[in-house]
């Protein structure tokens, strides 16, 4: 799982049918301060996130395959899970 920062929708004229009627974001990784750290990539949606939400995306394929219960041939690997409401760190 990575803790991330919605960037954006994301809209595709033409899409796997796996992705039909699912929201997709891109998404930025953020380190343990909440800045940015490596590239940023594409998640569906399953939590009503918005542009600028922290999230909780879960980045394995099995996870999500078992998630959607759509059978192993789903292409779709990352999953937004969670909207963060507060993050706390030791000082």
């Amino acid at each position: 799982m990575r803790h991330c920062r919605v960037v954006g929708p994301l809209w595709a004229a033409v899409k796997h049918p796996a992705f039909a009627g699912r929201a997709l974001f891109v998404v930025q990784p953020l380190d343990e301060r909440g800045a940015d750290t490596g590239a940023s990539f594409v998640a569906i949606d399953q939590v009503q996130a918005g542009v600028g939400d922290q999230v909780i995306v879960l980045t394995e394929g099995n996870g999500v395959r078992q998630i959607l219960k759509m059978g192993d041939a789903v292409p779709i690997r990352s999953m937004i899970v969670g909207i963060v409401d507060a993050v706390e760190t030791a000082t």
